[in-house]
Parts: structure tokens; C-alpha cells; sequence
């Protein structure tokens, strides 16, 4: 598959992904994390096994290999998504948002001493622009690191650092058995982690109070993030650099704003407009570094 077909499945990845900022919001409000996380834990595992034993047959995967699976499920769903979800409850989309615009600093330095990746300084600087087009975006959609939002924001950047180190160690793994693979048996490792905690907060969650809303929210976050989003992103980083994978990342708060105008009644602002290019400029010189 040729780079433009990965930048391709990669915007699609974004456009997912900047949805998940809003719908989280949303659902957090109203579903405890406990429980919140066991359905989505579920509901995409069982997903993608079902996705891979129709199209591949059986899940094989060597027995050296599990141990490694456990722990990118441990990254990806106990630490990544819980801490996300959670840390929500205390904290605003937009923080939420722009904290995750530091994925691509701390992928590009952590590849660099885990990966071996090199560090150009036009690589550099297209991450470094795209975080000032992000930062630009964010800020004037109103960003706040009162203390009132301290506890919400070290629980999600917390999230954060466990998403960059799901993104390194997930390399080898997906170099040798495919993003579809290493996303299922990845997700299946989390969810049977999860599945002693899990299960105590769902027997005690009143299901009979969600409405069509909640599960749209659930589905989304589990088929449509945890499910398509996972596999896409796994794909690209089986294919390009991880820093230049990362940096699409930055895209999330742009697209998040596109949905809030579309559905939110978000205005479109002279701030955004600028911010949005210098963060799509970042990309493209990141690509090319």
C-alpha cells in the first residue's frame, strides 16, 4: 500500500478519533467509567474476534507473544482508556483535546530511544508547528487548567503517556503479525485483564437507565474507536515512522471543532482557520522529515 492510501485510512482515523472527545463527554456525564469501560471492553473484543475468525479462521498467535499482547492491553485499555474516561469526569473536551496534542512530542522522543528513529530537525519542526496550529485552535475554543481541572487533566495525560508507549511497543508486534491481529488479540488481553473489575461495577450499573443516546455513545466508542480507529492507527504505524504516524494526532481537536459547528453550534473563527493551517502545514513537513 502506497503512503497515500495510509494518509488516506489515517484522516479517517483522525475524523474518528476527533469525534471520540465529544461523544466521551457526553457519556461520562451520565456512565460511571467502571462500568462504561466494561461494555466497551466487551463489545470491541468480541467485535474484532468475530471480524478476524470470518475473514482469517482461527486467532494464532506464539505463546512467547501473549505476554506481550497482555501488556499493550494494559497500556491500551486499562491505562489509556480508563484513565481517559475517567479523567473526563473532571475535565473539559477542549482540555482533553489539546492534551492529546502532546502525543506526537513524546511518540517522536520515545521512538527515538526505543525505536531507534532519527530526529530531523524538519521532522521536528513539523511537529512542533502543529502543536502551535493545535494550541491556536484549542486556546480560543477556551481552555482551562484551573485547579479546578488539575485532577481531570493528570489522569488524562496519564492517558496520554500510556497511548504514546501503546504506540511504540505495538510496533514489533504489528510488523509481524498485521494491525488486525495485534488490535485483537491486544483488545482480548485488556478486556479479560479488566474483566475481574469490570464485571463487579456492571452487575451493580441500572442499564435499565440508558437510553438510545447512551449506547449510540458506547457503540461509538467501542466499535467505531476501539474497533476501526485502533486498526487504522495500527495499520499506519506497520507502514510509516511512529512520530509520523503520531502527528496526525493534532488533527483530533480540528476535527472536534468541524462536528461541534456542525452539531454544537460552534461558530467557525477567523483563529481556527489559521491554527487549522499551521497544524496540516506541521503535518505535511513532518511527513517529509
Amino acid at each position: 500500500m502506497n503512503r497515500a492510501n495510509v494518509y488516506f485510512l489515517m484522516s479517517i482515523q483522525v475524523l474518528i478519533a476527533g469525534g471520540t472527545h465529544i461523544i466521551a463527554k457526553a457519556v461520562v456525564t451520565d456512565i460511571d467509567t467502571a462500568p462504561l469501560l466494561f461494555m466497551r471492553s466487551i463489545i470491541s473484543s468480541c467485535a474484532l474476534f468475530a471480524v478476524y475468525t470470518m475473514r482469517y479462521g482461527r486467532l494464532e498467535i506464539e505463546r512467547k507473544d501473549w505476554g506481550s499482547m497482555a501488556w499493550l492491553g494494559f497500556l491500551g485499555v486499562l491505562t489509556n482508556q480508563f484513565l481517559y474516561l475517567y479523567g473526563m469526569k473532571f475535565t473539559t473536551a477542549a482540555n482533553g483535546a489539546l492534551l492529546y496534542a502532546f502525543t506526537p512530542v513524546l511518540v517522536l522522543m520515545l521512538s527515538h530511544f526505543i525505536l531507534k528513529e532519527k530526529i530531523t530537525p524538519k521532522k521536528s519542526f513539523g511537529i512542533f508547528l502543529a502543536f502551535v496550529g493545535i494550541a491556536i485552535v484549542i486556546f480560543e475554543r477556551g481552555v482551562d487548567f484551573s485547579s479546578g481541572y488539575a485532577y481531570g487533566n493528570l489522569m488524562v495525560l496519564i492517558a496520554v503517556l500510556a497511548w504514546a508507549l501503546f504506540t511504540i511497543m505495538g510496533k514489533s508486534m504489528i510488523v509481524k503479525y498485521g494491525a488486525l491481529r495485534t488490535t485483537t488479540a491486544m483488545m482480548i488481553s485488556g478486556a479479560i485483564l479488566y474483566f475481574p473489575v469490570g464485571i463487579f461495577s456492571a452487575v451493580q450499573f441500572p442499564f435499565s437507565n440508558m437510553t438510545i443516546l447512551h449506547w449510540g455513545g458506547v457503540l461509538y466508542l467501542s466499535i467505531g474507536t476501539s474497533v476501526l480507529g485502533y486498526v487504522l492507527w495500527y495499520h499506519a504505524l506497520g507502514r510509516i515512522e511512529a512520530s509520523k504516524a503520531a502527528v496526525f494526532a493534532n488533527g483530533q481537536p480540528i476535527i472536534a471543532t468541524i462536528l461541534s459547528y456542525f452539531f454544537l453550534n460552534y461558530s467557525i473563527t477567523g483563529d481556527f482557520v489559521i491554527g487549522g493551517i499551521l497544524t496540516v502545514a506541521g503535518v505535511i513537513i513532518t511527513q517529509l522529515g
